[in-house]
């Protein structure tokens, strides 16, 4: 049986061997994880189709595959399987370790798997910390730490700081240099915000936000919106996806996109929220925003948040998108220009809440005051335009009441 790349989007052209997780001779189980593709996008998983062997790899690591290209050979069989150990009899001189192949599955991200064949150890002496016991890199990062030898005198590096075989080490006398390839995504990532900085007029307008009152409701409503909402917790981004999309009702060029001397007004509110994982940048996208409840909204950005960390996004889930949302502020950044998401023509950007003095009724008190930018193609939205979108979300955020309300 041959095994085939899986069927790439439109938008995808080809991907690149990530990691084989199984190797030649190697007795595996229907479904069992053979390798990883990665694209420009996501990484793709391609599973055994049935009980049998890999008997041969016809793409290595860090091979370019087009869609549905033969990269591997298999053969079908339950013989090969791996059989339970028989119990002991009695106590052996000395004991065989149990092997890998005989130990249960563990369920563990892509990510950690690669890690532990690259730091030499086995996933199964890994204890999982993930969602049902599933092994992520930070387990795998751990566990290579406890595992590491006590250093001689002369320091040694960190295991986490070590190159894999295949990374050629540059070393000249102790300074000591790695030369990597580019991930796909990230060759991705570099070359869509290079594209939007050439062929986009982009500036950034600037606001500031009180975010009591939506502290204040959060702290009076959360454990009732828990309860009423199967433990799901009211956040902050859910607010701001709500007032994004009655602001964007009001503006309809910033939902807007520009194709070539065209430009294309959406009727619908698909909303991208930027998520950071290890390998980069992903832009899951909300669709129908203005049809989903706070929860319901909350719940979608919660489930990208653990899809992503697990490298579980698919290609539906980042396609499309009519306007982005990127939160700096849980990474502590006090101010920033976000860079547009083409054919995207506007981006807001989110920052750290601090409390800072400012003027109230012809008072000084201190208010958590967050920072807000709104990026845009000056070449479609006007300056006026984009400071009195930004102004419409200031003014629904320091005043829940008009999200719900729509004024």
């Amino acid at each position: 049986m041959d095994i085939k790349a899986p069927t790439f989007p439109e938008s995808i052209t080809e991907g690149t061997i990530a990691v084989w997780h199984k190797r030649p001779g190697e007795p595996v189980a229907r479904d069992d994880l053979l390798v990883d593709i990665e694209t420009d996008k996501v990484v793709l998983e391609v599973v055994a189709p049935e009980n049998g062997t890999l008997t041969k790899i016809l793409k290595d690591e860090g091979e370019i595959v087009d869609s549905e290209e033969v990269i591997a050979h298999f053969e079908v069989g339950e013989q090969t399987l791996p059989s339970a150990p028989p119990a002991p009899t009695a106590p052996a001189e000395a004991a065989a370790p149990v092997t890998t192949q005989a130990a249960e599955p563990v369920s563990a991200s892509p990510a950690a798997r690669k890690l532990a064949e690259e730091q030499g150890i086995s996933i199964h002496t890994v204890t999982g910390t993930g969602k049902d016991g599933r092994v992520t890199k930070d387990d795998v990062s751990r566990a290579v730490t406890d595992q590491a030898p006590v250093p001689e005198p002369a320091p040694a590096p960190e295991p986490s700081v070590r190159a894999p075989a295949h990374e050629p080490i540059l070393d000249s006398g102790e300074r000591v240099e790695r030369r990597v390839p580019m991930t796909r995504l990230r060759a991705s990532i570099a070359r869509r915000l290079v594209e939007a900085q050439q062929t986009a007029a982009m500036l950034t307008t600037f606001n500031e936000v009180d975010m009591q009152p939506i502290m204040t409701m959060r702290r009076r409503y959360q454990e009732e919106f828990q309860a009423r909402h199967n433990g799901t917790r009211l956040g902050f981004m859910s607010f701001f996806v709500r007032a994004s999309v009655e602001a964007l009702k009001r503006f309809p060029a910033v939902n807007a996109s520009i194709d070539a001397n065209d430009i294309i007004y959406h009727g619908f509110y698909d909303i991208g929220v930027a998520v950071s994982t290890d390998r980069g940048l992903v832009v899951p996208v909300v669709r129908d925003a203005d049809a989903l409840s706070l929860a319901q909204i909350e719940d979608q950005i919660n489930g990208f948040g653990s899809k992503a960390r697990e490298n579980k996004l698919s290609i539906e889930d980042m396609a499309g998108g009519t306007f982005t949302i990127s939160n700096g502020g849980v990474f502590g950044s006090l101010l920033s220009t976000p860079i547009l998401n083409p054919p995207q023509t506007a981006i807001l950007g989110m920052h750290k809440i601090e409390d800072r003095p400012v003027v109230v009724d012809g008072e000084i008190v201190i208010r958590p005051m967050m920072y807000l930018a709104l990026s845009y193609d000056h070449r479609l939205i006007d300056g006026q335009e984009a400071v009195r979108f930004l102004v419409t979300i200031k003014s629904m955020i320091e005043d829940p009441a008009r999200i719900l309300l729509e004024l």
